[in-house]
C-alpha cells in the first residue's frame, strides 16, 4: 500500500531503520518501522496485523 504524501509529511522521519527501532522499542504502544515509498526514509506505524512483532513488544505484560 502506498503512503499518502500528506501522511508522509506529518510523520517523523528517521534516516535509518536502527534509529526508528530505538524509538519504537521505547514507546508505550507496539510500533514498527517501515521504509516510506515517498521520502525513502523510515517512519513508524502501529499497524502490525500480519507483520512480525519485534522482541520487547510481543506482550503487554508488565
Amino acid at each position: 500500500m502506498r503512503t499518502r504524501l500528506s501522511i508522509c509529511r506529518k510523520k517523523t522521519r528517521f534516516a535509518s531503520e536502527a534509529a526508528a527501532l530505538v524509538v519504537a522499542l521505547a514507546a508505550d504502544v507496539p510500533l514498527r518501522p517501515y521504509r516510506c515509498d515517498r521520502c525513502r526514509q523510515f517512519h513508524l506505524t502501529s499497524r502490525t496485523k500480519g507483520k512480525r512483532v519485534l522482541r520487547g513488544m510481543a506482550s503487554g505484560a508488565d
